[in-house]
């Protein structure tokens, strides 16, 4: 019986981002902001509408999986990776931001500050695009969610050498453990980072008032 053969192609591939408003190329910061599992970018980027501003620009990319959220049909939601062929989606995903950040960048005579939010999965997938992005980074938030454990360290250390750097966790997120933020800790530690740890009384979610404490620290 013949030898079956897993091969690959590339090809031009369409995938979605949202913004907060038509670029005007003058604002004065950009926020890129990496939704969680089984989200999708139109969706995420209204809990940043009231902080939008003609010197803000916030830019949703879209994860280019998706799935149907309960059974086969209903609501989709969009993923960065799953374990099925996970080194071509971070590749993809990476070629994807890399696009999209050169694209939206070149419009702009000075460049904007740049800054970062990833939420749970979107978290890890921010990390590891941005350790490698050709571009510099302000200021990184990690809400319920952290760095991705497969960093390049030393290419890492050196990427976010001048970025602030917040971990965001609910005191009530199931999916936080005591291990998981001591593994943070430890991880940031080797790139010799020591960022800011906030708490909230909630959940696995996108805490209205961390945002709200996002953007007041930010003036």
């Amino acid at each position: 019986m013949p030898e079956i053969l897993k091969k690959n192609i590339v090809f031009p591939f369409q995938a979605h981002y949202s913004v907060s408003h038509q670029p005007t190329f003058q604002e004065e910061e950009v926020w890129v902001l990496f939704h969680g599992y089984g989200q999708l970018a139109e969706f995420f980027i209204r809990k940043f509408q009231n902080f939008d501003s003609p010197n803000r620009l916030f830019v949703a990319p879209e994860g280019t999986n998706y799935a149907y959220l309960n059974g086969f049909e209903g609501r989709v939601g969009a993923n960065w990776m799953t374990s099925h062929d996970r080194e071509i989606s971070i590749e993809n995903n990476h070629r994807f931001l890399d696009l999209l950040l050169e694209s939206l960048l070149s419009g702009y005579q000075k460049n904007p500050r740049i800054n970062i939010l990833g939420f749970s999965q979107g978290a890890a997938t921010a990390t590891r695009w941005t350790s490698r992005w050709s571009g510099s980074v302000d200021r990184l938030f990690l809400c319920s969610g952290g760095f991705a454990h497969d960093l390049v360290l030393e290419e890492s250390r050196t990427q976010f050498a001048q970025t602030e750097i917040t971990l965001i966790f609910g005191e009530k997120d199931r999916m936080i453990t005591s291990e998981s933020i001591e593994k943070q800790k430890d991880l940031t530690s080797k790139l010799k980072k020591k960022p800011e740890i906030w708490t909230f009384e909630g959940g696995h979610e996108l805490d209205e008032g961390m945002l709200q404490r996002i953007f007041d620290s930010n003036k």
